[in-house]
């Protein structure tokens, strides 16, 4: 399963602080503690600075670079911010996201074919984002079907259902849930993602709420999650929820986690 560490980023007041201040050490060590915990991918968000946002990338483009070694996910909604952190990348980048609707689309298009990198995509076009699986698999369809279209390869789509928070849709985890089932289905080349904190939003004890929907999500075919890896019980549900349902030969995965102290 793939990684995607949350940590970094701009909307989190203690991190755009680290920012402005260019505080390299601070910011290192965010990215190290996520790259330790499991961490395939370190999301980098800037967007809240609008202005300053490509500046501020290079910065942290710069920095992460040198000391995680890990490829980055590029976690803006501008076409140009994107443009200018993937001339800045080494290896295969990740866009974290572009969506189904139109104007996103043509304006990502190129840099998907230029630079080949994987792309998540959210379930969301121009009448808004689906609320109901019909919607949800409509929408993923086109986007697919618009992207293969195009030349990108399968393989380096990501497609996020979009999972809502149950405390204003209390039926929204359960469509997601069967979304992720049927897309994986589907097109069992593509990828699926979710933003895994998206569930809990506006509810107490959010960590038990993730810790449990990631261990359903995975049943369903999950094979990507954007999440903080250092939390320690969910990436233990991860990896002993893979071993049960066969993705862990000989339960190496387990066996290495447990004696290295992580489950």
């Amino acid at each position: 399963m793939l990684i995607v560490g949350e940590r970094i980023n701009a909307t989190n007041k203690r991190i755009a602080q680290a920012i402005q201040e260019k505080d390299a050490d601070f910011i290192c060590k965010e990215a190290m503690a996520q790259v330790e915990a499991g961490a395939d991918y370190i999301d980098v968000n800037a967007a809240p600075f609008r202005e300053k946002e490509i500046e501020y990338l290079e910065w942290l483009f710069t920095v992460l670079q040198e000391v995680c070694g890990k490829p980055l996910s590029i976690d803006t909604p501008d076409q140009k911010a994107a443009a200018a952190a993937l001339k800045w990348h080494k290896g295969k980048a990740m866009i974290n996201s572009i969506t189904g609707e139109k104007a996103v689309l043509s304006a990502f298009l190129p840099l998907l074919k230029e630079y080949k990198c994987h792309v998540v995509a959210l379930c969301q076009d121009d009448s808004g984002i689906p609320t109901t699986l019909p919607d949800k698999l409509r929408v993923a369809n086109q986007i697919i079907e618009s992207l293969v279209g195009e030349g990108i390869e399968l393989n380096n789509i990501y497609i996020d259902p979009l999972v809502q928070p149950i405390s204003t849709d209390f039926k929204s985890a359960l469509v997601t849930l069967d979304a992720i089932e049927e897309i994986m289905n589907r097109y069992p080349e593509v990828h699926t993602i979710c933003g895994i904190s998206n569930v809990s939003f506006g509810l107490p004890s959010r960590r038990q709420i993730n810790r449990n929907f990631i261990v359903l999500a995975l049943q369903k075919g999950l094979d990507a999650a954007i999440i903080d890896p250092c939390d320690k019980e969910l990436m233990a549900n991860i990896i002993t929820t893979n071993m049960l349902l066969g993705k862990d030969e000989y339960c190496a995965n387990y066996l290495h986690a447990y004696r290295s102290g992580k489950v």
